[in-house]
């Protein structure tokens, strides 16, 4: 991963010395134009090259985590949810529903001890986590064992506040198929032991998979970056009460 990023680099930095190379250099006219599309021809193919590579990365470092039965992931402390859509009057969306559901199962057969919902809180009109809370609580599971990331803005940092703020230090995702290999790829980095579970009950529409490509390479460049989340905050100790941080 690290060499990719170096060589990723090193790519950027030559391509932007080509363009002021040739925006700079006092050549004729007609020559810096056509040497300026073979500088725009050859940028388009590496972009497509580096999002192929990117996506291929990413899948082959994550399948061998990726599983479809219960009974088959290795025990871990936390089911994590990423958030989803939710309704205007609070309800769930099918896809957020099936991705509760999973990690209920998982609690129920102790394959997990506490459940993590991370989603878009920021502000009082759009919380997507505390909806999870209710239909958690209402299917029985234990109010202790539920904690809430009102900060998960991105699965970026989702992550990266559960090493850092919640303490995690192994997860089981819950989340459908054409997500797990991005959240598993960056739990990962961030030094997290991680699983996924697929929770693809049949409510994904093809858009989800092509929005999925463009997202591995905003992954990536955070990681390049070292971007930080927008809120980090005190620590949460996933090990306590769930009831003490509502």
């Amino acid at each position: 991963m690290k060499n990719i990023i170096i060589e990723f680099k090193k790519i950027l930095k030559w391509f932007q010395y080509q363009i002021r190379w040739s925006s700079d250099n006092k050549e004729a006219p007609t020559f810096r134009v056509k040497r300026f599309f073979i500088l725009i021809t050859f940028g388009f193919g590496l972009l497509i090259l580096v999002i192929f590579i990117i996506n291929i990365v990413i899948y082959l470092e994550t399948k061998s985590y990726i599983y479809n039965d219960i009974t088959d992931v290795p025990k871990a402390e936390v089911a994590l949810i990423p958030g989803a859509a939710i309704f205007p009057n609070g309800a769930l969306s099918p896809i957020f529903i099936d991705r509760v559901d999973m990690a209920i199962k998982l609690y129920e057969a102790k394959v997990v001890s506490k459940i993590l919902v991370s989603g878009d809180n920021s502000t009082e009109s759009h919380n997507e986590v505390n909806p999870v809370r209710l239909y958690l609580i209402s299917q029985g599971i234990p109010d202790q064992d539920i904690f809430l990331d009102h900060a998960g803005f991105d699965t970026y940092s989702t992550m990266y506040r559960a090493r850092d703020v919640f303490g995690v230090s192994s997860i089981i995702i819950t989340t459908q198929l054409f997500h797990l290999p991005r959240s598993i790829f960056l739990a990962h980095q961030f030094g997290i032991e991680a699983y996924g579970i697929n929770a693809d009950m049949g409510h994904i529409l093809f858009r989800n998979y092509v929005r999925e490509v463009l997202a591995n390479e905003k992954a990536f460049l955070d990681l390049i970056f070292h971007r930080k989340p927008k809120y980090l905050g005190e620590p949460i100790p996933i090990t306590g009460d769930g009831r003490n941080y509502p």
